[in-house]
């Protein structure tokens, strides 16, 4: 005879409970702990199993039977977590709350953003108390980031195209992403960089001596890491040719050619198109309009400045050619691919989201 399981206890939310559930998963400050813990409560309210539940949330059927039996028995209450040992805190919830609140959503009438001095005087807190609060929920009012919603008019398609290529990549063919690092500068320090020292970091002259420029050509192989480049004086539609010309005898000629690129007028002039006539195995991708963030030579390129063109002085630009090969040959002997993570309808949900709040904000 089979064992009668532990009965599942039935939740009902009222109205109010459901409206503060709702608000703690759509705002930003709640912790994703207590975003998850109210998905789960609602869950359980729409008569839905714990296995259900826990498929659904891509969690464990134990977490979800042990939030609805602390719901059940606590209801809101039993969704915080239990004081931990130490001292008692001080600081009220609601304080707390308001602070989060004014931070996100006010700002002072002399400034754009809150400072912790402004906000500890307006509620006779400590610019301390401030700061942890903050800290603890992840709050930079002082920062800023930037982003660029591309008006590109084949936006889905091309996002689509490109990200198939990284994450299902056709078969007898190779994939390269490709891009030019124009005028890289030959600089010198007007004086030796002084070397570091326990608790001193090294000190270079903040001016410098220029010594001339140089083009870097570079096609990133997405399946092996390993990198193509080519140095040159600029970056014609001639130069980027002869490039093409190398990654061409660089490729067995049995495999298609498939190059990520980005939106250049030197990418698309009539030399260019007549190569690709003549050389049907290559194809190209462009990416958006302003999502060259979308082509992954960009983070060799990164990785290309911060380890060696940073901090690196040359006083000819035979020197930092001498320099950029050596490192690139370095990086060939042991490549490191760089893995695409992110699917096309994460990313076209990311920006439906940016123009979601543009058009709010607009509307408002």
């Amino acid at each position: 005879m089979a064992r009668a399981g532990r009965p599942t206890v039935e939740i009902t939310v009222t109205a109010e409970e459901r409206q503060t559930l709702e608000r703690w998963i759509r705002r930003h400050s709640s912790s994703q702990a207590l975003a998850l813990r109210s998905r789960i409560v609602l869950a359980c309210a729409e008569g839905r199993t714990n296995t259900d539940i826990a498929a659904d949330l891509s969690i464990n059927q134990v977490t979800v039977s042990k939030w609805r039996h602390r719901f059940a028995a606590h209801r809101l209450d039993g969704l915080s977590d239990a004081p931990r040992p130490g001292a008692e805190r001080t600081i009220s919830d609601e304080v707390v709350e308001a602070v989060v609140v004014e931070t996100l959503e006010t700002a002072p009438p002399d400034a754009t953003h809150w400072s912790t001095r402004a906000l500890a005087a307006k509620h006779g807190i400590s610019r301390q108390t401030v700061s942890e609060i903050w800290r603890a929920f992840g709050l930079k009012p002082w920062r800023e980031d930037s982003f660029k919603v591309s008006p590109d008019p084949q936006l889905v398609e091309k996002i689509r195209d490109l990200v198939g290529l990284y994450m299902n990549p056709p078969v007898a063919a190779a994939v390269f992403a490709v891009d030019e690092k124009p005028q890289i500068q030959a600089i010198d320090r007007t004086a030796p960089t002084l070397l570091m020292l326990p608790t001193t970091p090294a000190r270079a002259t903040h001016d410098y001596q220029r010594n001339g420029t140089l083009d870097l050509f570079a096609a990133l192989e997405i399946a092996t890491g390993k990198v193509i480049t080519d140095l040159k004086s600029s970056h014609t539609s001639a130069d980027f040719v002869s490039f093409l010309n190398k990654v061409d005898r660089s490729v067995p000629k049995e495999l298609e050619v498939h190059v990520i690129l980005d939106n250049l007028a030197t990418h698309k002039t009539p030399l260019v198109h007549s190569w690709m006539l003549r050389h049907r195995r290559f194809h190209f991708h462009f990416t958006p309009t302003y999502g060259s963030w979308m082509n992954l030579v960009e983070r060799w390129f990164s990785a290309l400045t911060t380890k060696k063109l940073q901090r690196s002085a040359h006083r000819s630009v035979k020197a930092l050619a001498a320099d950029i090969t050596d490192w690139v040959a370095n990086w060939n002997e042991n490549p490191k691919p760089f893995v695409w993570h992110k699917s096309a309808e994460e990313i076209l949900e990311r920006l439906a989201g940016y123009c979601s709040a543009i058009n709010t904000d607009a509307r408002g």
